[in-house]
This record gives structure tokens, C-alpha cells and sequence, in this order.
């Protein structure tokens, strides 16, 4: 039960990474689009795009922290007493990040909507950055439930500051080869083949990274690295294929080929970070067995949990159909 538990949790974080990034991208090609004449029809398919669904996607960081405290305290306390620098910075990015993209759309004041921009974009990188380390920091078996928590040592370290860089040119990768694919959809050829090329350089940082994450993970995550290359390597070839297959064939494809690619290519390297890490929760502490709570409370969560994809993935799934036919426009 706990193991089941555990695929449950780490479904939710698959999930966010590739909704919740796609979304975080989007704010990082809006920072980037230049002034305001400039970027304005950039600014303006990314509002389209993220519009309707950009709420929604945080559904899944609100599971993932349900089923941690509930169905894995002690690694919960764990993480929140060691982590809640970085945990803290992120959760005022999502708040800052959400302020802004509202009141960008409500206020009437040339000088308020480039500040709500701006909060928007900057939070936009700088949430995908701190969560990024959370996730390095665990990895790297940097979170205990023994002894007094590091503060700063556990998110200021090599492996946490390659998967901040990693999480924001990943959500960059995902958004760029995303709304390439939209802007196929309106067709609007420059705008796609802008964001085609944004695809092909944020792939290449996010490349250059990941070679150097090989020293990085060797030097100062040397189980993590040893099972990246070992049980879990088959989903990090599968993550490299699907991606350099997505920009190969982003001019041919399809805009739903493409989000697959793309969806394929993130997904599988975060499940790759899960393969490797098992079975401990913590990196190199904590195996899940230890960390799980009573069975009694994992079945209520899991059915629970069922209960509850029954009724929201449905709704999330028609609500993603509508804004991809477009039927969301001006609603």
C-alpha cells in the first residue's frame, strides 16, 4: 500500500511538471518577448494560450502536498522544516505570478499593467528555479528526519542549483514547443516560427545542462547518478528520443504530435528521477515503507483519491478539449 501510495504522489508530480511547466514556460517567453509594442502579439498568444487552464494546472501541486502530509508524514515534516526557504519563495512566486497575470488583464493603467506583467514573468522563473532546487535537495538525500535541519546547505549545493537551471529550460523547452503548436493552430506563421527557434535554444541550454549534471550528479550525487545511468537510464533514453524527436519534426507534425512529443519527453526524465530514487522518499533517507502512514489511513486516501480523479479529471480533460478547439475565447 505504501508503494502504491507513493506512484499516486509522484503521479501528481509528473503531472505538474509537465501542466504546471508548460504554464511556467509560458511566463518565461513572456519575460523574454521584449517591450511592449515589440512583444505584443507574443504576450498576446500566450495569454490566449494559458488563459483558460492556468489555474487548473496548480490542482495537481495542491494533490501532491494532500497526499505527502497525509500518507507520508514524517517525510512531510522533514521536507517543510529543512526546505521552507525555498518552498517559501516559490509558493510567494505562484501568489505574485497569479496577481499578475490577473490584474495585467483588469487594470486600465499603462504603468500598473507593465508592473502585473512583469510580476508575472519574473515569477515565472523564479517558482520553476526554488522548486527545482526542493527537488535537487531530496534527490541528493539532503532532507533527514534525523538530526537538525540545514536550512541553507540543503537547497545552496550543486545538484540543487543544476535543477533550478534544469526545471526553468525545461518549462521553457515544454512552453516554446507548445505554443509553436498554437501558433500553427491560429496560423500565424511568424509567431510559430519564432517560438520553433526558442524551442531549438532552450533544447540546447537544457542539453548543455543535463552534460554537465553528468559531473555535477557524479561528484555530488553519486547514488542518484549511479541509478540514472543504471535502472532508471531506459526512461532518461526515452526522454532524449522524444525530444530531439519533437523539434526534428516540429515543422511537419501536428500541434497534438507535438504536445505528445514534448509531454513524452519531460515526463519521462521526472519519472526517471522517481526510478532512481526508489525506495527511498528522501534521496538516500527514508525508504517508503518507513515514511508511510498507517494502511488504515493510505486505503482512505486512496480511495479517496479515486473518488476524486473520478470527478476532476473528466472535468479537467473537457475543460483542456474546449481551450484546444478554441471554444473558450472570450468566455
Amino acid at each position: 500500500m505504501s508503494t502504491v501510495t507513493a506512484v499516486v504522489l509522484f503521479g501528481g508530480v509528473v503531472l505538474y511538471a509537465v501542466f504546471g511547466g508548460a504554464d511556467f514556460g509560458a511566463g518565461f517567453w513572456d519575460l523574454t518577448a521584449g517591450g511592449a509594442s515589440r512583444g505584443r502579439r507574443t504576450r498576446s498568444l500566450i495569454d490566449h494560450s494559458i488563459g483558460p487552464v492556468w489555474e487548473a494546472n496548480h490542482v495537481w501541486l495542491i494533490f501532491c502536498l494532500v497526499v505527502l502530509w497525509t500518507g507520508f508524514p514524517a517525510a512531510f515534516a522533514a521536507i517543510m522544516s529543512t526546505l521552507f526557504i525555498p518552498l517559501g519563495l516559490a509558493a510567494l512566486g505562484i501568489v505574485l505570478r497569479g496577481s499578475g497575470f490577473a490584474f495585467r488583464k483588469a487594470v486600465t493603467s499603462g504603468e500598473a499593467r507593465r508592473a502585473s506583467g512583469a510580476a508575472f514573468a519574473a515569477s515565472s522563473v523564479v517558482t520553476p528555479f526554488f522548486l527545482g532546487t526542493v527537488a535537487g535537495a531530496i534527490a541528493s538525500g539532503r532532507v533527514t528526519v534525523a538530526g537538525p535541519p540545514d536550512a541553507m546547505g540543503s537547497w545552496v549545493n550543486p545538484t540543487s542549483m543544476l535543477g533550478g537551471a534544469l526545471a526553468v529550460m525545461t518549462c521553457a523547452y515544454l512552453a516554446a514547443v507548445f505554443l509553436a503548436a498554437e501558433a500553427r493552430a491560429r496560423q500565424m506563421v511568424d509567431l510559430e516560427a519564432s517560438f520553433r527557434w526558442r524551442a531549438l535554444i532552450s533544447a540546447a541550454i537544457a542539453g548543455a545542462l543535463a552534460i554537465a549534471g553528468i559531473f555535477i550528479l557524479h561528484a555530488d550525487a553519486r547514488r542518484l547518478f549511479d541509478r540514472l545511468v543504471g535502472p532508471a537510464l531506459p526512461l532518461v533514453v526515452v526522454s532524449g528520443l522524444a525530444g530531439a524527436a519533437a523539434l526534428l519534426l516540429i515543422t511537419p507534425l501536428s500541434p497534438r504530435g507535438l504536445r505528445f512529443l514534448a509531454v513524452l519527453a519531460v515526463g519521462a526524465i521526472v519519472v526517471g528521477w522517481g526510478v532512481a530514487q526508489y525506495p527511498y522518499l528522501l534521496g538516500t533517507h527514508l525508504r517508503i515503507a518507513e515514511a508511510a502512514a498507517p494502511s488504515g489511513t493510505l486505503w482512505s486516501l486512496l480511495v479517496i483519491f479515486v473518488a476524486a480523479a473520478g470527478l476532476c479529471v473528466p472535468s479537467l480533460a473537457l475543460l483542456y478539449v474546449l481551450q484546444q478547439k478554441g471554444e473558450l475565447e472570450g468566455a
